[in-house]
């Protein structure tokens, strides 16, 4: 089977983990080229990882005929536009989440995918979580009998920088976008309607931007079952993610990660490892598979597990979460046909 050659697009955290994976532990890989509005941070992942090709204008990328694929790990403003060109320049494409935070411009950069056949895959790494993918698995064999009862936590263990939280899009799009869509992909099938609740009670300057730290959404499904998904920006403990579940039949349930599994008892207390403290460790395993995927679709020719409609769903119901706070009442999704 032919190698895939790949470019890279955004180098900074998530850009270079990517890099680093498609280079040392994805197999049937070439890395040809990486690219960065920091051209020094293009050089220096380059330089590490022995990369032939390293660009501060993307479009160097896009215009080699070498380059089968490319992986979108810049700001999320320029997703909607490098997708379009990518794709119109016959390039398979892997994006990092959201797509857009603009309905429309998600719509324009799916629309050019579907003209020119290429993959979009979207990056909802936690669909490839080993724990998640397994309680799926069980849900669709049945295991739970009739799911009735869905619960998400997603805590993380400190509030990112205000300069971020400007231009996030809110935890209801920035952060609980995950939720939203592991929500849909635990029991298969999509939500139709949605309540928000939220506060700002762990930095008041994220109130001060119109925004909230603490926040609850509870999800009706189609097939009848309920859910509720809770955030809080601030888990002094650790990187808290855990899901649930429950059905006629009975219940799953995914708990935290942790360094190891040793627990020690004693007359005054039992205690164990606290969570890994974020995302990078928790979901290491998860980031390698999706790229793994990537892989094999192109390799294949097979559909993406999570692609254009699964990232634009996720952002369609993070505004309806935006519109159901503000107005304090539940809020109609609208259907997706797929």
């Amino acid at each position: 089977m032919e190698k895939v050659n790949i470019g890279v697009i955004g180098v900074g955290r998530i850009g270079s983990m990517h890099t680093r994976n498609l280079k040392y532990q994805v197999s049937g890989v070439n890395v040809l080229g990486v690219a960065d509005v920091f051209e020094e941070a293009a050089q220096k992942v380059a330089k590490e990882l022995n990369i032939p090709i390293a660009e501060k204008d993307y479009h160097r990328l896009l215009e080699n005929k070498d380059i089968d694929a490319v992986v979108i790990c810049s700001s999320t403003d320029t997703h909607a536009q490098i997708i379009s060109e990518a794709a119109q320049a016959g390039k398979h494409i892997f994006c990092e989440k959201p797509i857009a935070l603009d309905l429309k411009k998600i719509d324009e950069a799916i629309a050019a995918v579907e003209k020119a056949g290429v993959k979009l895959q979207v990056g909802f790494n936690r669909r490839f979580d080993p724990s998640f993918r397994k309680a799926k698995k069980m849900v669709a064999e049945g295991k739970v009998g009739t799911p009735h009862l869905v619960r998400i936590s997603s805590r993380d263990p400190q509030p990112p920088p205000i300069s971020y939280i400007k231009v996030s899009g809110g935890i209801f799009l920035d952060m609980m976008i995950h939720d939203f869509d592991m929500a849909g992909y635990l029991l298969d099938q999509e939500v139709t309607e949605l309540m928000a609740m939220g506060n700002c009670l762990v930095d008041p300057a994220i109130g001060k931007l119109g925004d909230v730290d603490t926040a609850i959404v509870s999800l009706k499904y189609e097939g009848g079952a309920l859910g509720a998904i809770d955030n809080s920006r601030q888990a002094v403990y650790g990187y808290d993610q855990r899901i649930e579940v429950f059905g006629s039949k009975g219940c799953i349930v995914v708990g935290n990660k942790k360094p190891t599994e040793v627990v020690i008892s004693g007359a005054e207390d039992i205690r164990s490892d606290k969570p890994v403290f974020f995302f990078i460790e928790r979901y290491t395993e998860s980031y390698l598979a999706e790229m793994e995927e990537f892989v094999h679709c192109i390799q294949e020719d097979n559909e993406p597990l999570v692609g254009g409609l699964d990232g634009k769903i996720a952002v369609q119901m993070g505004y309806a979460a935006k519109e159901s706070l503000a107005k304090r009442k539940f809020v109609k999704l609208i259907k997706n046909e797929r």
